[in-house]
């Protein structure tokens, strides 16, 4: 009887909530670009964190769950809305949640960091860039060029604003600049209701600079530099269980196998496209970061 009783122990120790007496630390595994990307199979969303924000502050007794990120940014929006979802996890289940940075916790990843109590990263991260960018190309001298007419007819005297085949028109560059500038005043009041006091009095916190983490430390961006392992380990002892969660993917064969042989081929070269895509905006968002 001892011999299955301790077979069922150790099993159950094995489980990703078993474990017996010994501390629990849940890990939310937050790693790319911000939004969705290559059809929406691609980039964090609320939709494919949901579940894993879930499943980390469910297990009874968690002492903490921890925030492991890697992100240049992205959407605000997604960014928002995941940072809400854990807050209010964190707060009906009375949970606190710790952020680590790994290469880089900027614009948007730097709003998810700011779900946590208390926020960490390498010496070496990227933290910062709170700040907001529009980009685009301007193609109205190419086209004529190319004896090419640009058609376009509205309803709606602003429809057709940064036309990138029209010039740009004085009016609409405004237009945007006064939207940039209403969405970088919500994320500075983010940070300041977030960090408060622990923020230095620094001109270029919100000018949209980036720093490592150990310069982001002295500005109190992070309240320090640590990894993830280890932190833990020190704050909850050497035995602590530190268990990973990672957010749901979309389903490329779901995506692929629906629909006919005719279907398919078409969705195979929409889906090449679309990885094309995803990985030059991907690739852009890391780029301005230097990595």
């Amino acid at each position: 009887m001892t011999h299955w009783s301790d077979r069922l122990t150790s099993i159950w120790n094995a489980l990703p909530f078993g474990g017996g007496d010994k501390p629990l630390v849940t890990v939310i595994e937050m790693s790319g670009v911000i939004g969705e990307l290559g059809g929406g199979r691609k980039g964090m969303t609320l939709k494919k964190l949901e579940k894993a924000i879930l499943d980390a502050f469910k297990p009874k007794g968690v002492k903490a769950v921890a925030l492991a990120i890697n992100s240049p940014g992205g959407s605000p929006v997604q960014s928002r809305l995941i940072l809400n979802a854990i807050r209010r996890q964190a707060t009906e289940k009375n949970v606190p949640v710790l952020a680590f940075i790994e290469d880089a916790g900027a614009s948007g990843g730097y709003i998810l960091a700011l779900a946590a109590d208390e926020i960490y990263a390498d010496e070496s991260s990227i933290v910062g860039s709170i700040g907001v960018i529009s980009g685009g190309f301007g193609f109205h001298e190419a086209i004529g060029k190319l004896g090419v007419e640009r058609r376009v007819h509205t309803a709606g005297e602003n429809k057709s604003m940064l036309d990138p085949f029209k010039p740009e028109d004085p009016q609409d560059v405004a237009r945007l600049e006064a939207i940039l500038n209403d969405l970088h005043q919500q994320f500075i009041s983010l940070v300041k209701e977030r960090r408060g006091a622990k923020l230095s009095d620094d001109d270029t916190l919100f000018s949209g600079a980036f720093w490592t983490g150990a310069v982001a430390a002295e500005k109190g961006l992070i309240d320090g530099t640590a990894q993830l392992g280890d932190f833990l380990r020190d704050r909850y002892g050497k035995d602590v269980r530190i268990k990973r969660i990672a957010q749901e993917k979309g389903s490329l064969l779901k995506m692929l196998f629906s629909g006919g042989a005719g279907a398919r081929h078409d969705k195979m070269a929409l889906i090449d496209a679309q990885e094309v895509l995803a990985a030059g905006e991907e690739r852009a968002l890391w780029a301005r970061l230097g990595l």
